[in-house]
C-alpha cells in the first residue's frame, strides 16, 4: 500500500483519516524523499539535454582590467571599513541634500528668469529717451526728470529686492519638500528591506521544521530496526523479509485470486487496498483472502481472538473503548478499506491505527516490521510500545464483545 501511495503520490482522504500523527509525518517524509528524488533524476535529464544544445561560444576581442593595489591583487575599497568613512545613513542623507539642493536651484532659476521678464517689461516705458528729454524741455524742468527717474529706480531696485527674496524663499521651501520626498522613498526601502528580513526568517524556520521532520523520520527507522531485533531475540515475531531471512519459517496458504472489482495491478505487479464503500466487498474480500489465512483467530487456531471485531465504525469502537483503562484495545475490520484497524485506549485518549493487509502479511501503516499474522502484531505489541519513540503504552486489555450478538458473525457465516 504504501509502495503504490509513492507511485501515486496521492492518498485517498478516507485512508489519510486512518492514520495517527506519527504515521501522517512518515508518510509526509517518504513523499518528500520521492518528491526529491524524482526533482534529481528530472534535473540530471535537463542538464543533459541543455548540455546537447549548448554551443561553443566564439572568443571576443573585449577584455575587462582590474585595478590592482600594493599587493598586487584586485583594488576591492569596502565602504565603512577605512577610519575617514562616513556612515551608511550620513551619506544618503548627504546624497539627498544635494539632489534636492540642484532641483531646487534649477526651479528657481526658472521662476527667477520670469521675474526678471516682468520687471523689465513693467519698468522699460517709465524712462524717457535722450531724445523725448530734448523734445521736453520746453515743458518739464531737468531737476523734477531727475529726480523722478531717481524715484523709479528705487521703486525698482525694491522691487527686485523682494523679488529676489521671496525665491529664495521659495528656493529653500521647496529644497526642503524634495529632501522630505526622497527620505519617504529612503524609509520606504528600507520598509521592504525588513519585510525581506522577516521572509529570510521564515523560511530559515521552515527548513529547520524540516530537518526535525526528516530527523524524526530516521529516527522512527532506527527505532524500528532495534524493535524488530528485540523481537527476533525472543521468538515472537517470525521475519518475512529477507533481511531477517528464516529459512524454516511456515508459509502460510496463498489466498485466492481476487476479481477486477476488489484489485488492481499496477507496474511490476504492484498492489494496492482500494478504498470502497460497499460492505458487501469487504466481507468477500475477508472471506477469499483473510479466512484462509485465519486471520482474527488465537495461535492455536481453536477460536476467534477476543480482541477481534468486525465491520464496525470508529464512533461504534470509540463507545466501546469509553469506559475502558489505558491499554485496552481491539482490533476491527476497517468499514473504508482492505485492511484492519487497531483501535486503543492512552493517557492522552483513544487512537486509531491503520493496519496494511494488502501483501499477505500485516503490518502498521509507515512500519518496518511484517507480521505473518494478526496474532504475532497483537502479541508483539503486548511487550513492545506501538510508538517508535516509546512513550505509548502497550496493548495490555482486550476489549471484547458486549452485545448479545457477535459484531463479526457476518464475516464467518
Amino acid at each position: 500500500m504504501l509502495q503504490q501511495i509513492l507511485v501515486d503520490m496521492y492518498i485517498q482522504p478516507e485512508l489519510l483519516a486512518e492514520l495517527n500523527e506519527e504515521q501522517k509525518q512518515i508518510l509526509f517524509f517518504k513523499m518528500r524523499e520521492e518528491q526529491i528524488r524524482r526533482w534529481r533524476e528530472r534535473e540530471t535529464q535537463l542538464e543533459k539535454e541543455e548540455a546537447a544544445r549548448v554551443k561553443v561560444k566564439k572568443v571576443s576581442g573585449k577584455t575587462v582590467s582590474w585595478i590592482k593595489g600594493l599587493d598586487d591583487d584586485v583594488w576591492v575599497w569596502v565602504m565603512g571599513e577605512h577610519p575617514g568613512d562616513k556612515p551608511y545613513d550620513q551619506i544618503c542623507d548627504e546624497i539627498m541634500a544635494e539632489r534636492a539642493a540642484l532641483q531646487a536651484q534649477r526651479e528657481a532659476e526658472k521662476l527667477r528668469a520670469k521675474k526678471e521678464a516682468e520687471l523689465e517689461k513693467r519698468f522699460s516705458g517709465l524712462y524717457l529717451e535722450p531724445e523725448q528729454v530734448v523734445l521736453s524741455e520746453q515743458e518739464v524742468q531737468q531737476k523734477e526728470q531727475r529726480r523722478a527717474e531717481e524715484e523709479l529706480k528705487k521703486l525698482e531696485l525694491e522691487e527686485r529686492r523682494k523679488a529676489e527674496e521671496e525665491l529664495r524663499r521659495l528656493e529653500q521651501e521647496r529644497k526642503q519638500q524634495i529632501y522630505i520626498s526622497l527620505k519617504e522613498v529612503q524609509g520606504s526601502k528600507h520598509t521592504r528591506d525588513e519585510q525581506d528580513k522577516e521572509w529570510q526568517k521564515t523560511l530559515q524556520k521552515s527548513k529547520a521544521a524540516d530537518t526535525r521532520r526528516r530527523s524524526l523520520a530516521k529516527q522512527t527507522i532506527e527505532d524500528h530496526r532495534r524493535r524488530s531485533v528485540k523481537a527476533l531475540e525472543r521468538g515472537r515475531v517470525e521475519a518475512m523479509t529477507k533481511a531477517f531471512g528464516s529459512t524454516d519459517l511456515t508459509t502460510p496458504p496463498k489466498p485466492k485470486p481476487r476479481n477486477s472489482s476488489s484489485a488492481i495491478s499496477r507496474k511490476g505487479g504492484m498492489r494496492r487496498s482500494l478504498s470502497t464503500s460497499s460492505r458487501d466487498h469487504i466481507i468477500r474480500w475477508f472471506k477469499e483472502e483473510q479466512l484462509p489465512l485465519r486471520a482474527g483467530f488465537q495461535r492455536d487456531q481453536s477460536r476467534i481472538a477476543s480482541w477481534f471485531h468486525g465491520i464496525i465504525s470508529r464512533e461504534q469502537a470509540e463507545v466501546l473503548l469509553k469506559e475502558g483503562e489505558p491499554g485496552d484495545f481491539l482490533v476491527r475490520v476497517s468499514e473504508r478499506i482492505f485492511g484492519y484497524v487497531l483501535s486503543y485506549r492512552s493517557s492522552e485518549g483513544i487512537k486509531h491505527l491503520l493496519i496494511d493487509a494488502s501483501e499477505n502479511c500485516y503490518m502498521l501503516l509507515g512500519d518496518q516490521i511484517r507480521f505473518s499474522s494478526l496474532t504475532e502484531l497483537v502479541e508483539y505489541h503486548q511487550v513492545e510500545p506501538l510508538s517508535s519513540s516509546g512513550v505509548e503504552e502497550c496493548l495490555r486489555h482486550a476489549c471484547g464483545q458486549k452485545a448479545a450478538a457477535a459484531d463479526y458473525a457476518e464475516l464467518f457465516t
